[in-house]
C-alpha cells in the first residue's frame, strides 16, 4: 500500500513539474518574450522558422534554442553577402540591456530543422530559450509559440499598422 502512495504521491509532482513548465517564462523578470510564433508547415516540409522581440533588462545573449518539435534547432541570421541574400547560422544573438531585439523573417530568427511532424496553424510549440548572462550563467526559459499560417508575416507593432 505504501508503494502505491509513493507512486501516486511521485506521479502528480511530476504533472505539476510539466504543468508549471510552460509558464516559466512569465517568471523570469530579465527577459520579456513578446509575440513569439512559428511559421506552419506543409507535409513533408523539413524545416521552418520561429520568431519573437526579446528584451533583456540586463546584457545578455541568447546561445540557444531547444525545441521537441524538431531534432535540430539553429539560430540564424538572413544578410546581404555580394549583394545576394544569405542565410547562415549563428552562434548567438546580442541582447543589449533595455533594447528590443527583434527575431523576424529577413533578419534574426530561429530555424527548427528535421521537423518531427507537420506543424499546423494554430498549433502550439514549446520553444526554449538558453539565455547567457555577462557572467556565462545560463538560464533556460521555456515559451509557447503559436503556429501561423504558412504565409504569415510579423504582425506589425502598434501604432504601425498600415
Amino acid at each position: 500500500m505504501q508503494a502505491t502512495a509513493f507512486k501516486s504521491l511521485a506521479a502528480a509532482f511530476a504533472l505539476c513539474a510539466l504543468a508549471a513548465a510552460p509558464t516559466a517564462y512569465a517568471q523570469d523578470a530579465s527577459l520579456s518574450v513578446q509575440e513569439p510564433w512559428v511559421r506552419a508547415s506543409v507535409p513533408n516540409q523539413h524545416a521552418t522558422g520561429a520568431f519573437m522581440r526579446l528584451t533583456s533588462t540586463a546584457p545578455a545573449r541568447l546561445v540557444a534554442v531547444e525545441s521537441p518539435a524538431a531534432r535540430n534547432v539553429e539560430i540564424h541570421e538572413m544578410a546581404m553577402q555580394d549583394n545576394v541574400m544569405k542565410m547562415r547560422q549563428v552562434a548567438g544573438i546580442d541582447l543589449p540591456a533595455g533594447q528590443a531585439v527583434e527575431l523576424k523573417p529577413g533578419g534574426y530568427h530561429v530555424m527548427l530543422i528535421d521537423l518531427v511532424s507537420q506543424i499546423n496553424a494554430g498549433q502550439h510549440v514549446p520553444l526554449t530559450l538558453v539565455i547567457e548572462d555577462a557572467q556565462r550563467q545560463q538560464r533556460r526559459i521555456t515559451v509557447d509559440a503559436e503556429a501561423r499560417p504558412l504565409g504569415a508575416a510579423a504582425k506589425p507593432a502598434a501604432g504601425h499598422a498600415h
